[in-house]
Parts: C-alpha cells; structure tokens; sequence
C-alpha cells in the first residue's frame, strides 16, 4: 500500500454543483456528501472508474461520524470520516439506514 499523497483540490460536486474548496483531506462534497470514485488507496487518484458515490448510510465508530458511499458505476464501497463542515441535516437523514460490511 502506497502512502498517502495529500493533494489541495478545490472541486465543482457533479451532483449538486456546489463549489467545494479542498484542504488536502477533502473527499465528498460537504453540502449533499456526495463524491466521485477517484482513489484506489486514498488519496493516489488511481481509480479507473470515475463513477459518482452516492451516500447510502452513516454510522459512528470511535466517537467519529462516518458516511457510506457506494459508486453508482461500479458499485465499490467504502466509508469516510464526517467534517464539521458536512451538511447535518444531510447526514443524520443516512442514519437507520443498514451499513454494508
């Protein structure tokens, strides 16, 4: 596994339009939670896919929110820590919902 690369990438979220600024660590669109599937490991850009990942579930774990994403293209999965600049409203309407292994 490679190491982390962290990359300040301001985006435009293809699913809302929002104009999201990156800090490096930015991985979804903080108004609808949305992203794309870029990264095999995170942070290298090496996914071929491209596809959007739509947010399907929250949870917590160690004290931290988390949200689940599964790619509309490919159907990958994969969790990402919550900011406090994330949507709330958005977020907590993911939780109840079931969280894929």
């Amino acid at each position: 596994m490679a190491n982390f690369q962290r990359t300040v990438e301001d985006f435009t979220c293809e699913n809302c339009g929002a104009n999201v600024t990156g800090n490096g660590y930015t991985n979804h669109c903080p108004q609808c939670l949305w992203s794309k599937h870029v990264d095999i490991q995170p942070g290298d850009r090496a996914a071929e896919c491209r596809g959007l990942m739509e947010p399907i579930a929250a949870g917590t774990a160690s004290d931290e929110l988390f949200v689940v994403q599964r790619c509309v293209q490919c159907g990958h999965i994969r969790r990402n820590r919550s900011t406090p600049s994330d949507n709330r409203d958005a977020l907590l309407a993911l939780f109840g919902r079931p969280i894929p292994d």
